[in-house]
């Protein structure tokens, strides 16, 4: 069996405590998609839970259309997580063969228990490295990264990879959060250590800019199809983050105070939430 760098995602950790122990809250908000939410109008975000809940999945529709999913494709979803972006298109789609891949043996054990195949779909979860993946040449139609590849070691080797299993005409399609182009020193010193704060609750998270996104895709063969700015959208986030950790006691006050920090710098707009997808020519 091949064994793969150990990462460490503090969050990830908290989250699979507290869903062994059935904590209502974290089962409600993050038992199913462990990213941001979208609301087309913010400022209708109420706070709850549920709203909350609908949010995450209006997201993974976002990111799942910009890859034009149809009926009968094979799709990856790399970084699935607990399997929220696989359930969601096999609920949507059918006659999909549906691949999900992580790095974390435990989120793929409760995909595993928690993902069931419907509408004639075939799902699959497979331990593994995003940037070294297990699957042939143009094997395909689709790959998509929720929320996932700022804990890469590497863009370069993803896009790389993303590339090589995805056939002519293929799409990948991701959310990231992104850096601003050309900015004044102080505020990239200022992004560095918010992003050095979001590290102590996220794991190393690595950004860049749309500019290197860019270089990026040409270099491993891919064409930029689709943007889209969700950095507003995904502002009430916060709140729900802030509801569940204020709860937390000491260790809850920390997180909440790196919320807090991160809250402000996409406020700010020092970072940017983007939704972004690429196309294999051929």
């Amino acid at each position: 069996m091949p064994t793969f760098p150990l990462i460490q995602l503090p969050y990830f950790d908290f989250l699979l405590t507290q869903l062994q122990e059935s904590n209502p809250q974290i089962e409600k908000a993050f038992g199913r998609h462990v990213h941001w939410g979208y609301w087309e109008y913010p400022e209708a975000a109420d706070g709850t839970l549920e709203d909350f809940a609908q949010a995450t999945e209006a997201l993974t529709k976002v990111i799942t259309d910009a890859a034009d999913i149809q009926a009968g494709m094979k799709i990856l979803d790399a970084g699935c997580g607990f399997g929220g972006t696989i359930a969601s298109l096999s609920e949507r789609f059918s006659s999909l063969e549906l691949v999900g891949i992580n790095i974390d043996e435990r989120q793929l054990n409760r995909a595993r228990k928690t993902v069931l195949p419907v509408n004639d779909n075939v799902l699959q979860f497979i331990h593994g490295n995003a940037c070294e993946l297990p699957f042939a040449d143009e094997s395909f139609d689709a790959v998509i990264a929720v929320e996932c590849i700022f804990h890469f070691p590497s863009r370069e080797a993803f896009f790389q990879e993303a590339a090589r299993v995805l056939k002519p005409g293929g799409k990948l399609a991701l959310s990231d959060f992104v850096e601003p182009e050309k900015e004044p020193l102080w505020k990239v010193h200022s992004r560095g250590l918010v992003k050095a704060i979001i590290g102590f609750l996220y794991g190393e998270v690595n950004t860049c800019t749309l500019k290197d996104y860019a270089i990026i895709a040409e270099q491993a063969g891919l064409s930029p199809c689709f943007e889209q700015d969700l950095t507003a959208a995904t502002m009430p986030t916060y709140d729900i983050l802030s509801l569940i950790t204020r709860t937390q006691g000491m260790q809850g006050l920390v997180a909440n105070w790196i919320n807090q920090a991160t809250a402000s710098a996409q406020k700010s707009r020092n970072i940017l939430y983007k939704v972004l997808a690429y196309k294999k020519q051929g």
